[in-house]
């Protein structure tokens, strides 16, 4: 149900069509890079992407209630997000806070 771009953001989306769920991970203000995961509403791993050099990343998702896992050196932090068909969900996900 899920579809990932590998550590980066270029690829071309199409919100009408699509449920995207796109954003960041950061540490005290700066971009950290590691690896995002995607666990599906029941917490079953659905998918796993690695950052890019700016912390970014993107899931292509089923509509829904997803949790976004950042996997990263020092540390990890969950948040919750909803998809929906046509739109892109934005999350920041914060190591430490």
């Amino acid at each position: 149900m899920c579809g990932a771009v590998a550590g980066g953001l270029p690829v071309g989306i199409d919100p009408g069509k699509e449920s995207v769920i796109q954003g960041v991970v950061k540490r005290a203000g700066e971009p950290v890079v590691g690896y995002v995961r995607l666990l599906d509403g029941g917490g079953e791993f659905t998918a796993e992407v690695p950052t890019s050099a700016t912390g970014e990343f993107r899931f292509f998702a089923a509509p829904g209630t997803w949790t976004v896992r950042a996997l990263v050196p020092g540390g990890t932090a969950d948040r919750t997000v909803s998809a929906a068909q046509g739109s892109i969900s934005e999350v920041e996900v914060l190591i430490g806070a």
